[in-house]
């Protein structure tokens, strides 16, 4: 057991000066004054990490690991020509070991940027559970916690590797959660993928195995004008209204993106205790839009932050979601005052554990794994020190992060991973991308 102290801590979501916390096997037992806890733990260990600011480790509600070697490969075009030119034709070229280089290099960017459990919603499943298990694998090797968002996926216009019956996707889902069954660093939960990818059995299936084994499933929803006009011409009701028509909208419901939603669909997700993961960056990387945040928190609908796929953002960092979702919610509403520095702080932590079905991390509290980031306040970008508070969300660039701590692990320091060689993650990359070509708009605009 460990007291350690700091010129900055957010504990107990909210900032502290000279304050302390006590870490004892991989968790968090208390936090408090530095002479208090001293007082209740008298024979233990002290030390003083000094000036620096010690916050949660951030939670990336969506992602793609297997994405992120797309990167590059198809900038700059619109979701349709993305999804049919990169998207599936690149990812039919991976084998499990591309997989895994995919997993390694998508893991060990979040490590570095502060982020301690990430959600790969993950959909190449050619061969059973192994592709996943795969994953699972690399964010062993980095040393982050991931949660595998097993894809339901049945639509017959997206390669054969993504498509299963739902009886199949069901018998996998429970193999994948038996097989993660008491690992503290690896989840299992079922994501039925979007209303144009997963049939309403599908949607059905995943949301009866999220009632069954009590956790959540996610979804994505109105992320494009597309899909709502299609929801529309197709059902006679938005997305959200779909979902709701086929019975599957509880508090279990992790709604992906959200953009394309109105003042009707949000009163049936507060009503249905909905949650939503915001992904402000990759929404603006497609072109998609806005997420009517600042709506949904008056609404009380608990928001995350996601960075979506490597390649659909291009940078995999909580803290520069924060950001966008601050920024994005300001310009929408044309007002300033609408979505804090603090609040967005929240939304990358705390929130993430919460909405992934009441994980116990992404805060500094007892009874809280300890998964923290350190952040020195000498910095130039944590500059002036005394507002130190809003440069976490607003200022702060990678190199101020000194430290980044999974279950009392450090995994990364100073810059540089401690688990995996980054040198050798990058030749994997340079090696199986090597003879790729990416494709541009220009190309796209003249086949047009």
């Amino acid at each position: 057991m460990t007291i350690v102290s700091a010129d900055l801590v957010f504990a107990e979501d909210r900032w502290e000066r000279r304050h302390a916390f006590v870490m004892q096997g991989g968790r968090l037992q208390a936090t408090g004054e530095p002479a208090d806890l001293a007082e209740r733990f008298p024979e233990e260990d002290r030390e003083d990490w000094g000036r620096v600011a010690v916050v949660p480790g951030t939670v990336n509600g969506h992602g793609h690991t297997f994405q992120a070697l797309l990167r590059g490969f198809g900038d700059d075009l619109g979701f349709m020509a993305w999804r049919d030119l990169v998207l599936y034709p690149f990812s039919e070229r991976l084998d499990r070991e591309g997989i895994k280089t995919g997993a390694l290099f998508d893991f060990a960017e979040m490590a570095k940027a502060g982020i301690t459990t990430a959600v790969d919603f993950f959909y190449l499943h050619d061969r059973g559970n192994e592709n996943d298990l795969t994953v699972v694998e690399a964010a062993r090797e980095v040393g982050i916690r991931v949660v595998l968002a097993r894809s339901m996926y049945d639509w017959i216009g997206a390669p054969r590797r993504y498509q299963e019956t739902p009886a199949v996707a069901e018998r996998h889902f429970r193999d994948l959660h038996a097989a993660l069954r008491g690992d503290r660093k690896a989840f299992a939960q079922p994501a039925p993928h979007s209303i144009h990818a997963a049939s309403p059995d599908m949607i059905r299936s995943g949301a009866k195995l999220a009632a069954e084994f009590d956790v959540p499933f996610h979804i994505h929803v109105a992320e494009g004008r597309y899909e709502h006009e299609q929801s529309m011409e197709q059902h006679g009701l938005s997305p959200v209204a779909y979902l709701d028509s086929l019975g599957v909208l509880s508090h279990r419901t992790v709604m992906v993106h959200c953009v394309w939603v109105d003042q009707a669909d949000l009163a049936i997700m507060r009503d249905r205790g909905v949650r939503v993961v915001h992904n402000p960056s990759a929404n603006a990387f497609l072109g998609d839009g806005i997420a009517p945040v600042r709506e949904m928190l008056e609404l009380g609908i608990p928001v995350c932050l996601g960075t979506d796929g490597g390649c659909t953002n291009s940078r995999q960092s909580i803290f520069e979601e924060m950001r966008m979702a601050a920024l994005l919610a300001k310009a929408r509403a044309t007002d300033a005052s609408v979505l804090g520095a603090e609040e967005a702080l929240l939304m990358g932590t705390v929130r993430g554990g919460e909405i992934l079905g009441g994980l116990p991390i992404g805060r500094i509290s007892a009874d809280y794994a300890a998964d923290l980031v350190v952040v020195d306040l000498d910095a130039l970008s944590m500059q002036p020190a005394v507002t130190a508070p809003k440069q976490v969300v607003y200022s702060m660039q990678p190199e101020a992060i000194r430290r980044v701590i999974v279950g009392g692990e450090t995994i990364a320091e100073n810059g540089r991973l401690t688990r995996v060689d980054e040198r050798e993650v990058a030749a994997r990359v340079r090696q199986l991308t090597a003879t790729w070509e990416p494709v541009s708009r220009n190309e796209v605009a003249r086949s047009h």
